[in-house]
């Protein structure tokens, strides 16, 4: 395991750019819900006309980005609207909408958070039935982008750097007209260019509509995948032109048709190449494992990450990848529907899976929700992966319906602790009123809002207003922030992995990545949990074409700019 083969570490210190941010006294609740206050007013409309059209039941995602470069997290909801016949068009959709961040700190030197809507002078005109967000650097110019997909036509919004977004999707040739999902940017054949992953979901249309019913009331209500046939992903190779080609056929990844809602790109056989992980509905998971030159083999059935311990395969939402064990090698979580439980792989070592659902504590607590976004984050900064999970039915709640609920779909979402030792402890109903709430959540983005090293929400509901949850668990711990760019300083690195070093050698890793979750992206910053020790420490750094580097004395509580090439060469494990 890359744990145990680590050398030594360096004592040069490297040279490096950070800033400081103050810690924030938290109160009771583990997070708090400041939309309202932020000035984030977004409702995610479905189109609802009682007619079940299949898109209505799934919702929207969520995508944190610094598209700016003022070093704040900046928020990209997409919207969907009205679908079906033309008198339903007639209420025309809202669009897409871009929340800056502009938030500003007080006499204390607390960051006061507040975003305003810059959707129309950032001139974005996304008005198609918004699903997912995906967010990376195709062209490489240190803006990022965002890839949005829709139930219809997707669109590329190239950022251009002057706070105004272009969508390139007919230059760049990344339109999937599909009904698509989630996305991953990621440079899978090391060309140092990021290539795109788009995950369809069903052959679904209009025209093709069917009319089913609960099975336990006889109501109407919303279809199951099986109704509908299953699609293939695509894969688009960057050419690094500003182009894209479609080398889905190519890459092996065009035959399959099946039900694909949650993607992530990781190093899941630890290999050093980028291997695919979706999380499909009602069909088997598929693991695509990198064989190199961009060809895909999907090795999950041998691998044991296609279906559960029992044989079954499961509704597959949302999925994320992170080594929640510090065994040295990725493990994964994905979401599952009510009846079901959600699933954790853990990863035996170069890619063998293990389902340890049952003894890890997460299967029972999640029989009687429908998870969607999720999310792999130290929620109290003890240097352990914890686990969030946005909740929201896809098939009528019995009780809600007979209570006269005009939409009979809504959940509590989840919040685990991960104690170290391999369990998880439930701890949503201590994570205050803001887990209490019952809504029909879909899209979960993790990531630091207000810089004070504590990973924050935002999550995207079904007809009810968008969370911002800020996370105020365990304060006073202390944390150490990475953000890993490119030789010059300007490109956001995803990909790579950092490890925390400790008396010689790696005391547990975390990788930068946006994509995960559902239908959404993620800060790609990395966070380390200290606890209570507030020392500098080092790291190291495994960059996306291998180089190893040490970056020393980094100091606690702040975040580090690490650019490649900029710390000392360390020995190849």
């Amino acid at each position: 395991m890359l744990k145990r083969r680590l050398p030594g570490r360096s004592a040069v210190l490297a040279c490096l750019a950070c800033y400081a941010v103050p810690a924030t006294a938290g109160g009771s609740d583990l997070f708090i819900d400041t939309a309202r206050d932020a000035g984030v007013d977004f409702v995610y409309d479905n189109g609802m006309t009682g007619k079940y059209w299949f898109p209505e039941i799934m919702g929207g995602g969520v995508g944190l980005l610094d598209y700016d470069g003022d070093g704040l997290l900046d928020i990209y909801f997409v919207q969907g609207g009205p679908i079906g016949t033309e008198e339903d068009r007639q209420r025309a959709s809202t669009g897409d909408r871009l929340f800056r961040n502009a938030s500003v700190r007080d006499d204390d030197g607390r960051w006061q958070l507040r975003f305003t809507d810059v959707t129309a002078e950032a001139g974005i005109a996304a008005h198609g039935y918004g699903m997912g967000v995906a967010v990376g650097d195709y062209d490489g110019d240190g803006h990022p982008d965002i890839y949005v997909l829709n139930f219809g036509d997707n669109q590329l919004w190239r950022n251009n750097g002057d706070g105004s977004f272009s969508d390139r999707t007919r230059e760049a040739g990344v339109n999937d007209p599909r009904w698509s999902v989630s996305a991953s940017f990621a440079d899978l054949d090391g060309s140092g260019h990021l290539d795109l992953v788009v995950v369809n979901y069903a052959d679904y249309s209009i025209s093709g509509h069917r009319e089913c019913r609960s099975a336990a009331t006889n109501r109407p209500d919303y279809c199951s995948p099986s109704a509908y046939a299953g699609v293939p992903d695509s894969l688009f190779r960057n050419l690094g032109n500003g182009r894209f080609e479609d080398a889905s056929r190519s890459a092996g990844i065009a035959g399959p048709k099946r039900h694909g809602l949650g993607v992530i790109s990781a190093d899941l056989d630890d290999d050093g190449l980028l291997d695919i992980y979706v999380a499909n509905d009602g069909d088997p998971n598929s693991l695509w494992l990198n064989q190199g030159g961009l060809r895909f083999e999907d090795e999950a059935f041998l691998a044991g990450s296609a279906v559960n311990a029992d044989g079954k395969t499961e509704a597959g939402m949302g999925v994320d990848a992170a080594d929640y064990d510090r065994s040295g090698t990725e493990d994964l979580f994905v979401t599952h529907m009510r009846s079901e439980t959600n699933t954790l792989y853990r990863n035996d070592g170069e890619g063998w899976f293990s389902d340890v659902t049952a003894t890890s504590g997460l299967g029972v607590p999640s029989l009687g929700y429908t998870g969607f976004g999720t999310a792999w984050t130290d929620l109290d900064n003890d240097g352990w992966l914890d686990l969030v999970i946005a909740n929201g039915a896809v098939v009528l709640e019995q009780a809600l319906a007979a209570a006269g609920s005009s939409y009979p779909y809504h959940q509590r979402n989840q919040a685990f602790l991960n104690d170290g030792r391999g369990k998880f402890k439930d701890v949503s109903a201590e994570a205050g009123a803001a887990f209490d709430a019952m809504r029909v959540s879909r899209g979960l983005a993790a990531g630091d809002l207000d810089n004070d090293g504590r990973t924050d929400l935002v999550i995207a509901n079904i007809g009810d207003p968008a969370q911002l949850l800020l996370n105020r668990a365990a304060p006073g711990r202390h944390w150490l922030g990475l953000q890993l760019l490119d030789a010059e300083g300007k490109r956001e690195i995803v990909g790579a992995i950092a490890w925390l070093l400790e008396d010689g050698g790696a005391l547990y890793a975390r990788r930068s990545r946006a994509d995960g979750s559902y239908a959404s992206a993620n800060d790609p910053r990395l966070i380390f949990g200290l606890g209570a020790e507030d020392a500098p420490r080092d790291v190291r750094v495994r960059w996306p074409d291998g180089r190893l580097e040490d970056f020393s004395s980094l100091q606690a509580d702040a975040y580090h700019a690490l650019r490649r090439g900029a710390g000392k060469p360390a020995e190849a494990p």
